[in-house]
């Protein structure tokens, strides 16, 4: 990997080891495919790598905290509907909340990364290419293995929004199957990029 003056490799080793003590070998395994991936896809569409770099190894920094510290990041913080949003597990929190978590902790402050990991697991109506990126990344990086991996993986080097929307709609599947809540941001993900309402 090529890195501008702004993004050393030595900065990667330093947010590497930052990361690498909040979570399982396991997860940190999950987060360095998914930095090859959203790396490769910046490339492939002319976003930056080092910021896809950096959200993809931050993506999940907050994914093995307590419930408790989510609860009470919520209850501190500035998020809409936090009635609406403590009903929701882990598997929103540590995107939209772990944001937070990243830019106290780790002092990123690029509004672009924290967005696009903000909405890595449920994302949105209106995306930027990098939002995209590390969405996509998450789903299909290397140590993935589930039906239709490979098939979003060709789509995602050919054409972002269709691997948006492919995503999309087999996450909404899987979560109605398993009679799971839908975070309302996945419904207006659906109509956008599935269903193609603008």
């Amino acid at each position: 990997m090529n890195y501008s003056d702004n993004y050393s490799a030595m900065n990667r080793e330093a947010l590497m080891q930052a990361v690498q003590m909040r979570m399982s070998e396991r997860r940190f395994t999950h987060v360095l495919g998914v930095e090859e991936t959203a790396v490769a896809l910046a490339e492939r569409f002319g976003e930056s790598p080092e910021k896809a770099s950096i959200a993809a190894l931050t993506h999940d920094y907050a994914k093995e905290r307590s419930d408790e510290e989510f609860q009470l990041a919520i209850e501190q913080g500035d998020y809409e509907d936090k009635k609406e949003l403590i009903k929701f597990g882990n598997a929103i929190w540590h995107g939209l909340v772990g944001a937070d978590f990243v830019a106290r902790e780790l002092g990123i402050t690029d509004e672009a990364i924290l967005n696009a990991i903000r909405l890595h697991t449920t994302g949105a109506a209106e995306m930027s290419l990098l939002d995209k990126i590390i969405y996509v990344a998450d789903y299909i990086e290397p140590g993935r293995d589930f039906p239709g991996v490979e098939d979003a993986r060709v789509i995602a080097f050919s054409d972002l929004n269709q691997a948006v929307a492919f995503e999309t709609k087999h996450t909404l599947t899987h979560l109605i199957e398993a009679e799971k809540p839908v975070y309302p941001k996945t419904i207006e993900t659906y109509n956008r990029w599935v269903a193609g309402m603008k």
